[in-house]
C-alpha cells in the first residue's frame, strides 16, 4: 500500500532520514537544504519546465539546475514537425548551493551569473508562474536566428492538485528524492523565434513542471514520461516514472484529469532497442493505463567530464490508447503530444 501523505510535515529529522516516506496531492513535504546531512556535492536541485504547443507540435524545455559539481541552464527547442531540436545551454563549474534555487515550487528561480547567449527567470507569485528567457544566438530548425518567451502559467484553480513524492535509496537511507510534478499549466503569453512573434492561442498549449530537489547516490537510471493537453475540452495528463530510489512507499504516477489525481501503482515501460522507429508501450499493473506511444524525435544529449556522466534520451512523439479514472470511467486518448525518456546519471 502506498503511503498518502496529507498535511504539512518536515522533510527530514535531525538524524538525515525522511521523516515519513510517500506521496501527497499538495506540496506538504518542507524542504530546508541546510538540514541536510552530508556534502554539498551529492545535493541536487532543479527546476524544469517543458512548454508543449498541442496544435502546431512544439515544445520548449527550459532548466535551471544545481547539481552540486556543476550548475546547468539550458534552453530546447523541439521541432515536431520537422523532426529536428537545438538547445543552447550554460554550465558553472561548483555551484555548491550558489544558484539559489527556490525552496518551495512556490519560489523564484533565476540565473544569477547572467550571459549575452542565454538568459532565464522563473517568476512565483500568488499561483501565477512567469517564465521569461531568451536565447538570440540559437539557429532554430527553420534556420532562423533566436529563441525567446515571455509565458504566463496559471492551474485551472487553486484547488487543482499536483503529484508530489519524497522516497529515499534501500542502499542509503540519507540519500532521498523529493519532487513535484504540477500538470496541464495553461500557457498564454508570446514566442519570438528570429524576427517573428506570436502570441499563444487559449488552450492550445500546456506545460509540466518538473521540480526536484534532493541528496542522491552517485549512479542513477531513471525512466519518466509526461503528457499535458486537452481531452474533450477538459485537462488531461499524466505523469510516468520509476527507476531509482525504494518505490515501495509510493510511485510518480498517475492521471491528471480536470485538476485532480488519480492515483495509479506500478506502470511498466516497454522500450524497443530502437528509441525512434519502433513505437513503445505504457502498461499499469491494474490495467489502468494502456498506452502506445509513437516516437517522432529523439533529444538525445551525452554529456561527460569524467566524473559526472549523463546519457539523455528524450523522446517526443504522440500517446493513444486508454486511461481509467478513479470512479470507473474510460477516456479513450488519441494523438496527444508528450515525451518518454531514458536518463543515465553518473553525477
Amino acid at each position: 500500500m502506498e503511503n498518502e501523505i496529507t498535511k504539512k510535515i518536515p522533510l527530514l529529522r535531525k538524524d538525515g532520514h525522511l521523516t515519513n516516506e510517500g506521496w501527497a496531492r499538495h506540496p506538504y513535504f518542507q524542504y530546508n537544504r541546510k538540514q541536510i546531512n552530508g556534502g554539498k556535492l551529492t545535493i541536487k536541485e532543479w527546476d524544469y519546465y517543458a512548454i508543449t504547443n498541442q496544435v502546431d507540435q512544439y515544445s520548449i524545455a527550459v532548466t535551471i539546475s544545481d547539481l552540486g559539481y556543476i550548475s546547468l541552464v539550458s534552453i530546447s527547442y523541439i521541432d515536431l514537425k520537422l523532426k529536428k531540436f537545438v538547445q543552447c545551454e550554460k554550465t558553472f563549474i561548483l555551484p555548491l548551493g550558489s544558484t539559489k534555487l527556490a525552496a518551495s515550487s512556490g519560489g523564484n528561480s533565476y540565473v544569477s551569473k547572467t550571459s549575452p547567449s542565454l538568459r532565464m527567470c522563473f517568476i512565483v507569485k500568488d499561483n501565477i508562474r512567469h517564465l521569461i528567457f531568451g536565447a538570440p544566438n540559437l539557429i532554430l530548425p527553420d534556420g532562423s536566428m533566436g529563441l525567446s518567451g515571455n509565458l504566463i502559467l496559471t492551474k485551472q484553480s487553486e484547488n487543482d492538485e499536483s503529484l508530489n513524492i519524497a522516497t529515499s535509496w534501500k542502499e542509503k537511507r540519507t540519500a532521498f528524492y523529493l519532487n513535484e510534478k504540477i500538470n496541464c499549466l495553461d500557457v498564454a503569453g508570446t514566442i519570438t523565434r528570429g524576427y517573428k512573434t506570436e502570441q499563444i492561442k487559449p488552450l492550445s498549449t500546456f506545460a509540466v513542471l518538473d521540480w526536484g530537489r534532493g541528496k542522491w547516490t552517485y549512479k542513477n537510471t531513471w525512466y519518466w514520461s509526461s503528457c499535458s493537453a486537452l481531452f474533450d475540452n477538459e485537462h488531461f495528463g499524466f505523469n510516468l516514472g520509476y527507476g531509482f530510489t525504494d518505490r515501495t512507499p509510493a510511485s510518480e504516477n498517475a492521471i491528471i484529469y480536470r485538476g485532480k489525481i488519480h492515483k495509479l501503482e506500478e506502470v511498466n515501460f516497454i522500450i524497443p532497442k530502437d528509441f525512434l522507429n519502433k513505437d513503445w508501450i505504457f502498461e499499469s499493473k491494474n490495467n489502468r493505463l494502456n498506452l502506445v506511444f509513437t516516437p517522432l524525435i529523439n533529444r538525445s544529449s551525452d554529456f561527460n567530464i569524467g566524473i559526472i556522466k549523463s546519457n539523455q534520451n528524450q523522446t517526443f512523439g504522440s500517446f493513444s490508447g486508454t486511461a481509467v479514472l478513479n470512479d470507473g470511467t474510460i477516456l479513450n486518448i488519441k494523438n496527444l503530444i508528450g515525451f518518454a525518456e531514458k536518463v543515465i546519471n553518473r553525477w
